[in-house]
Order: C-alpha cells, then structure tokens, then sequence
C-alpha cells in the first residue's frame, strides 16, 4: 500500500474538515437548505435535532474522497481526481432520482460534491 507513502495527510484532514463546514452551509436556510429539503421531503432541524447516523456517514465518505484526492495529488493524477469527484457526484444525483428528490435537490446535492472535491484539490494545492 505504497499509495498512502506520500499522502499529504494534514491536507487531507483540512480538506475533509473544511468541506464538511462548507456543506453545513451549503445546506442551510441561507443558502439551499429550504428548498433542498422540500425537494428531498425532509424537515430542516436545529442542531441538536441532526441525524447522527447521516453526519458521521457525510463525514465519511468525504474523508474517503479526501484521501482519493490525496494520492491522486502525490501522484500528480489531477485528471483521475476529477473523474472519482465526478463518479461520486453522478451517482449522489443517480440515487437522488432513485428515491424521487426534485430536480433542484439533486443538482444542489451534484454540485456539492463537485465543490467538496474542489475544495479539496485547492488545500491539496496549498498545503
């Protein structure tokens, strides 16, 4: 497993973390949250009232594609980062049909995670 040899793991770390926060905002009344929900046929609750199971799980998957990143970016394989970002987006918009989400909850839901992997490439860059 001499992929994981020259991962940058603080990067992967921040940039799991940062996407994280950047989806808590994504996914809130001020941005998308509203609608999002009424598309996703969920009520948007307080913080205390989170679904654990779904944060921990977000949180994740985006340290998996974190780590991706990540050895992509050690091994300068910046094209194959966006073909996993963009697997894992299509098949979040996939599922989202599956289960009869509306159109605008399934391309809030595609493009988070296009701006998850972006984000994560950026801190890859930077760090």
């Amino acid at each position: 497993m001499h992929e994981f040899d020259s991962i940058n793991w603080i990067a992967v770390l921040v940039g799991t973390v940062v996407s994280f926060l950047v989806g808590w905002a994504w996914y809130s009344p001020l941005l998308f949250g509203k609608k999002w929900a009424e598309g996703s046929g969920v009520e948007l609750a307080s913080a205390d009232k989170m679904p654990v199971f779904a944060m921990i799980a977000q949180l994740l998957a985006l340290l998996v594609l974190s780590i991706v990143i990540g050895i992509t970016a050690a091994s300068n394989a910046l094209f194959t980062a966006i073909l996993a970002i963009l697997a894992v987006a299509l098949f979040i918009a996939s599922t989202g049909s599956f289960v009869r989400k509306s159109t605008y909850a399934i391309i809030v839901d595609f493009f988070y995670i296009i701006l998850a992997g972006v984000v994560m490439i950026a801190v890859q860059g930077l760090l």
